[in-house]
């Protein structure tokens, strides 16, 4: 499989669905499940209160290679310039050759808290000292996840104190979820464990569920891009990634760049999140709690120069999974992992790392030359020449007039187009 398909976005929808299915090896009926809506009985087994479907555009981001192989990337989002950017930062990376990207084990981190204990130093070396009987007792409620090879892990204690100062134990139960997120599993567990431990701790048991900061499931990608490859016409390439690496250094230090830094990161990664079925919510949760590990809100990623070469990296929490009912359910997420070719969990979520990395360096390298908006705002041009009827030939010449002028807005664009006489 390829990830470099000249002129795809140039195609027509119907072209695109074509070479997207030769590509990746797809039949007739899955590129035609590519335009098919979501059938209303399967959105109504999705949800409560279900009343329609909501759709968002479904697009496929060029260029990718991670660990030496290709990849076509599916990715689910509503903004411009996402998907364009990811795609061109992709391209990029390939001078270097591309990303290099690993996940961790899929261990989640199920939590218990007990109040009301006695003497909690004498409970935290009792619940120590039970810990083989607790883990054995969680294998026993997890014979399907431990037939895989995964399920209960190991057991942590952690002594808090509430804002009034009382004392409270906070019981980690580690899970290897496999291929599965794992909510779930994890939050059935702790609360069949919960009366095992309330009983060694001597307390009561209040919350039982999941962490979201699953700092034990991380993601890691890096890239080396040839400073060359980042020359533009007026600028060299030494220069542009000098700047780059100098955006960076604001985004260490100052909480209100970090947080839009990490946004342009959420951008790749939320789109291929939700194309895969995945929970973004939980892991947008997860990626801003770990950038805030140090006490200060810091970036996800780094950039530095060393060689000529501009090096980025990048570490965050991902807690994705490659199967579970949405997958079964849902024709389009199917068609999504087909597409993208991962064979489990840990290889998505090293997939899903590369893609935010690309969306970091686009943006960087936007901000740090032309600034944001003349590539966001040539792609914005075309949903408003859509957003007020415009369509073909009379849609282009309006798009071309709209980034001439530098006012992307409705009320321009009718102005313009009622001048054009459409």
């Amino acid at each position: 499989m390829t990830s470099r398909i000249s002129g795809f976005h140039r195609l027509s929808l119907h072209g695109r669905r074509r070479a997207l299915g030769v590509a990746a090896g797809l039949s007739a009926a899955e590129r035609r499940l590519l335009a098919a809506p979501l059938p209303l009985d399967v959105a109504d087994s999705m949800v409560e209160n279900a009343v329609g479907v909501f759709s968002l555009p479904l697009a496929v981001a060029l260029n990718f290679r991670v660990n030496d192989v290709d990849r076509l990337v599916p990715m689910v989002v509503e903004e411009p310039s996402v998907v364009a950017a990811a795609s061109a930062a992709a391209l990029l990376a390939r001078a270097g050759g591309g990303f290099v990207a690993e996940a961790d084990r899929s261990l989640m981190i199920g939590q218990v808290q007990l109040v009301d204990v006695r003497d909690p130093l004498a409970a935290t070396e009792r619940l120590w000292h039970a810990r083989a009987d607790v883990l054995a007792a969680g294998r026993a409620l997890t014979p399907g996840l431990c037939a895989r090879g995964a399920g209960p892990h190991d057991l942590e204690v952690r002594m808090l104190r509430a804002p009034d100062d009382a004392p409270m134990l906070v019981v980690h139960v580690l899970v290897d979820t496999g291929d599965a997120m794992g909510a779930n599993a994890v939050n059935s567990l702790v609360e069949a464990l919960a009366p095992m431990l309330e009983e060694i701790a001597h307390g009561h048991a209040r919350l039982r569920i999941l962490s979201n900061l699953a700092d034990r499931r991380l993601a890691r990608a890096s890239v080396r891009v040839p400073t060359s490859a980042l020359a533009r016409p007026d600028l060299d390439g030494d220069d542009v990634a000098s700047r780059i690496v100098q955006a960076g250094h604001l985004a260490a230090v100052d909480p209100y760049r970090a947080a839009t830094h990490n946004k342009g990161i959420m951008n790749g990664v939320d789109a291929v999140t939700l194309a895969t079925g995945n929970d973004w919510r939980a892991v947008e949760a997860g990626a801003h709690a770990y950038a805030c590990r140090t006490g200060a809100y810091r970036p996800l990623s780094t950039w530095r120069v060393a060689d000529r070469e501009l090096v980025g990296a990048i570490e965050l929490p991902l807690a994705v999974s490659t199967v579970g009912p949405l997958v079964a359910a849902h024709p389009r997420v199917r068609l999504a992992l087909r597409t993208l070719g991962v064979a489990g969990a840990r290889e998505l979520a090293s997939v899903i790392a590369a893609v935010g990395l690309a969306s970091n360096l686009a943006a960087l390298r936007a901000l740090v030359t032309d600034g944001i908006q003349a590539g966001h705002m040539a792609l914005h041009a075309r949903a408003v020449s859509h957003a007020v009827g415009a369509r073909g030939s009379v849609a282009e010449e309006l798009e071309r007039r709209l980034v001439r002028g530098g006012d992307v807005k409705l009320a321009r664009a009718r102005q313009i187009l009622r001048a054009m006489g459409a």
